[in-house]
C-alpha cells in the first residue's frame, strides 16, 4: 500500500506532549485526573493503575524494585510482586491514594484467567471502568488503568482489538461489541491469588538481615576449613587436571512482529462490509425492522426488532437470504434477533508507516478540509511485551458516503487499519473508525 504522491502539505505545527500512563501529581490535583487508584469488589478494596515492569531476578527482587523507585517512577514507595511464568513487579506512589496492605487487582485477575496467556478486558466497577491487558503472561506497562471516563476506556479497549489472538475479550454488555464476554469480576477475584502492596523502604532491613545471616554461615565454614587444613589434614600433592571450558549457549529471542507487518487488508474489509451491509438491509420480514449494522475486522453483526411479526417470519427470511450466518440468537422476550456474519478470507498484508505524527495529521486535516468533511484525530501509543513503543493516529468521522467511496482515499495511506464501520439504518450514514501507524 503506497502513499498518494498528490497528498502533500507544507504546514508547520507546534510540538505536542503525550499523556503519560503514570501521572505524578500532587494531592490537590487529584480531582482533575482521569484515572483512579482503587476499586471496591465484593466489599474488598483493590489497588489499580500500578506501573508494571518485568522482574529479571525473582530470587532477589529488592534491587530492581529500589532502582525503579529511584529512576523509572521516582518517588514510588509501595510495590508488589507477580509470580508465574513471567515474573513482574508493580510500583506506585502512596500520596496518589495507595495504602500498604491493599490487595492488587491486576494480580488477582491475571491469576484467575491463567488458562490463557493473553486477554484484554474492561470491567464496569463502582467508580469507573477498569481496563487491564495481559499479553503472553505479561501485564503491559499501561495495561492496568482505572478510567473515570467511559469513552476513554472504550477507545483503549477498541485499539487493542486490532491485535490478534486474544484468549479472552471482556467488555460490558451494553457496549455491544461482537465476540466479547462479561464474566463476574467478583467470582474471578474469588478464584485469583491474593497479593498486597508493601513498603519499598522496608526492603533494606530485610535484605540486610539476609546478608548478615549468609555472611555468618560462610564465615563459620571458612574458619572450619582453615583449621582442618592447617592442623588436621596431612599435606597432599596437588593434582592438576585439564578443565574443559564451559560452553554457554545463547538463547536467540525471535524478532518481534510489528503490528503493521500483519494488518488485515483494509480495502477488503471495506469492500466486504459494504457488500454484506447491503445484503442485510434487504432482509425485511413483515413486522420486523433492522437496527444499526456494525462491521469489525472479523465480521459484521446487526439486530432485528419485532413490532407485530413472529419469530418464524424472521427465521424464514434469514434462512432464505442466501447468507451464511456465523450465529443467530433470539432474546428471552422473543422481541429481538441478533445475528453475525463472518467475513470471507481477509488476507494479511504488510503496510509500514511512512509519515511522522505531525506530518500525517496535517495531511489528513488538509484532505478532509478540501472535501468539507469533519474528522476527529488523536495520537495514540502502546508498549509491546518486548518494550517497543508503537505510535499511531486514530481517526473517526461520520459520512453519507459508503465504504467504496472512502476506500480509494483512505487506502492511499500506508499503515492503515480499519477498526470499525457502523451503518445507521435510520439516518442512512456511515461512521468510520481506524488508525494509521506513524514513524
Amino acid at each position: 500500500m503506497q502513499d498518494d504522491p498528490n497528498i502533500n502539505d507544507d504546514y508547520a505545527e507546534q510540538g505536542y506532549l503525550e499523556d503519560s500512563p503514570v501521572p505524578n501529581m500532587s494531592q490537590e490535583d487529584q480531582g482533575e485526573r482521569a484515572w483512579g487508584t482503587k476499586i471496591i469488589v465484593d466489599g474488598n478494596t483493590y489497588a489499580t493503575s500500578l506501573f508494571w515492569q518485568p522482574l529479571q531476578n525473582a530470587e532477589d527482587p529488592f534491587t530492581e524494585v529500589e532502582e525503579a523507585s529511584e529512576g523509572i517512577l521516582e518517588g514510588a514507595d509501595l510495590f508488589c510482586i507477580k509470580q508465574g511464568k513471567a515474573p513482574q513487579f508493580g510500583i506506585c506512589v502512596s500520596h496518589e491514594g495507595y495504602k500498604s496492605g491493599e490487595q492488587v487487582a491486576a494480580i488477582s485477575l491475571s491469576s484467575a484467567l491463567s488458562d490463557v496467556s493473553s486477554f484484554v478486558a474492561v470491567f464496569k466497577v463502582n467508580n469507573g471502568w477498569w481496563y487491564t491487558c495481559v499479553r503472553n503472561d505479561i501485564i503491559l506497562s499501561d495495561g492496568d488503568m482505572l478510567f473515570l471516563n467511559e469513552e476513554e476506556a472504550k477507545e483503549q479497549f477498541m485499539s487493542m482489538l486490532a491485535v490478534p489472538d486474544w484468549g479472552h475479550k471482556i467488555a460490558p454488555e451494553e457496549w455491544g461489541i461482537a465476540d466479547t464476554e462479561y464474566p463476574s469480576l467478583e467470582e474471578l477475584f474469588q478464584k485469583g491469588l491474593t497479593a498486597k502492596l508493601q513498603k519499598i523502604k522496608a526492603l533494606r532491613g530485610t535484605k540486610l538481615l539476609m546478608v548478615i545471616g549468609v555472611s555468618v554461615v560462610v564465615g563459620l565454614w571458612l574458619l572450619s576449613s582453615i583449621i582442618d587444613a592447617i592442623f588436621l589434614t596431612p599435606p597432599k600433592r596437588p593434582i592438576i587436571a585439564p578443565v574443559a571450558p564451559k560452553v554457554i549457549e545463547e538463547v536467540e529471542i525471535p524478532p518481534e512482529v510489528k503490528p503493521w507487518e500483519k494488518i488485515q487488508d483494509p480495502g477488503e474489509i471495506m469492500e466486504q462490509c459494504l457488500k454484506n451491509t447491503l445484503a442485510l438491509v434487504r432482509i425485511m420480514p413483515p413486522g420486523w425492522y433492522i437496527g444499526d449494522v456494525n462491521c469489525l475486522s472479523s465480521g459484521i453483526s446487526t439486530t432485528w426488532s419485532r413490532e407485530i411479526g413472529r419469530i418464524s417470519w424472521i427465521d424464514k427470511a434469514l434462512s432464505k437470504s442466501g447468507l451464511n450466518f456465523g450465529s443467530k440468537g433470539i432474546t428471552d422476550d422473543g422481541n429481538n434477533l441478533i445475528a453475525s456474519l463472518p467475513f470471507e478470507n481477509i488476507k494479511e498484508i504488510t503496510s509500514p508507516p511512512t509519515r511522522s505524527d505531525i506530518d500525517l495529521k496535517n495531511t489528513l486535516n488538509n484532505m478532509f478540509q478540501s472535501i468539507g468533511q469533519d474528522v476527529n484525530l488523536a495520537s495514540f501509543s502502546f508498549t509491546s511485551p518486548q518494550g517497543n513503543v508503537y505510535r499511531s493516529v486514530k481517526f473517526r468521522f461520520t459520512s453519507g458516503n459508503n465504504p467504496a467511496v472512502w476506500s480509494s482515499l483512505l487506502t492511499k495511506f500506508s499503515g492503515l487499519e480499519i477498526t470499525m464501520i457502523k451503518y445507521s439504518t435510520v439516518s442512512e450514514t456511515w461512521e468510520y473508525e481506524g488508525a494509521i501507524y506513524v514513524l
